[in-house]
């Protein structure tokens, strides 16, 4: 078996632009959300994923992309579709800030499943930045005082799940590259997800298409990175950074909504970036 690689600087550094596709992702998913039901959003959330792997299947053919490790792909794939449809239910039925604080708690649950999956080293350093990240995360997002209601238990599922996402890719990581592990993702995904539109299809205009297809794209590009950044790095270690998604969806929402930051949510910024950056840097050698 080849020796996973250890370079955390590196792989933080990818996992933190790959945030920022998420977030420019996000952005516009918000913006088509109002007109287009979710079926529709999901199903070309991944659809646009295979599209953007037909230059490279056209020019290299299906050797790329030969796997031994089938059941690996469907169990990652499980788990990153049962978190995707969570997602956008949390979205559509939950205070947005409410869903955001479930959703980007994944990095806190990460360092635990790793333990249990892959027997990666748990320093109770890396809980107590991944709980910093969280408290960040709370101050950012200012979370309503219906926590514990059964929709929220959906975004807690989507946390987990994209969490076993995440520690799933680091367990194919040693034989499989990324752009395999999302090609695979994305297949399976939109086979799965076009079940649904057999009941739920709508006809989209020209402005839904541009608006979803541009968002399944920086998806691919944002999972293509970010399974890069995972196979570098233990996801315990370098998850947090995942957390900078919040920023910099809260810097979109003041250049694009004019939504000014108050205290909390510099403070929360604040110690995002310390728990995110500490947890790459201080780290035992």
């Amino acid at each position: 078996m080849i020796q996973r690689r250890s370079r955390p600087l590196h792989g933080a550094l990818l996992l933190a632009i790959s945030s920022l596709l998420f977030a420019s992702m996000g952005v516009l998913i918000r913006e088509a959300s109002i007109t287009v039901n979710n079926e529709n959003i999901v199903f070309f959330r991944n659809i646009i994923g295979v599209v953007f792997f037909l230059p490279l299947l056209l020019s290299k053919g299906l050797k790329p992309f030969k796997t031994k490790r089938l059941k690996s792909h469907l169990m990652r794939t499980t788990y990153g579709l049962a978190a995707m449809y969570c997602f956008f239910y949390a979205i559509a039925h939950l205070p947005l800030a409410d869903a955001m604080v479930f959703t980007y708690s994944a990095p806190i649950f990460t360092p635990v499943i790793a333990y249990f999956w892959l027997k990666e080293s748990l320093t109770k350093r890396m809980l107590f930045f991944s709980l910093i990240g969280l408290i960040g995360v709370i101050l950012v997002a200012k979370p309503s005082g219906a926590v514990f209601g059964s929709l929220s238990l959906v975004g807690l599922a989507a946390s987990l799940l994209a969490a076993s996402a995440f520690v799933s890719i680091r367990e194919m990581s040693n034989t499989e590259p990324a752009y395999r592990i999302v090609f695979y993702f994305a297949v399976f995904s939109s086979l799965i997800s076009a079940i649904p539109l057999l009941w739920a299809w709508q006809p989209l205009n020209t402005q839904q298409l541009i608006l979803l297809c541009s968002a399944g794209l920086l998806a691919a590009l944002g999972q293509i990175i970010m399974s890069h950044a995972y196979s570098l790095a233990p996801p315990g270690l370098i998850g947090p950074v995942a957390y900078l998604t919040i920023v910099f969806a809260g810097i979109y929402s003041f250049i694009l909504w004019n939504e000014l930051p108050d205290f909390a949510s510099i403070l929360g910024a604040l110690l995002i970036f310390t728990a995110s950056t500490l947890t790459v840097l201080w780290r035992k050698h």
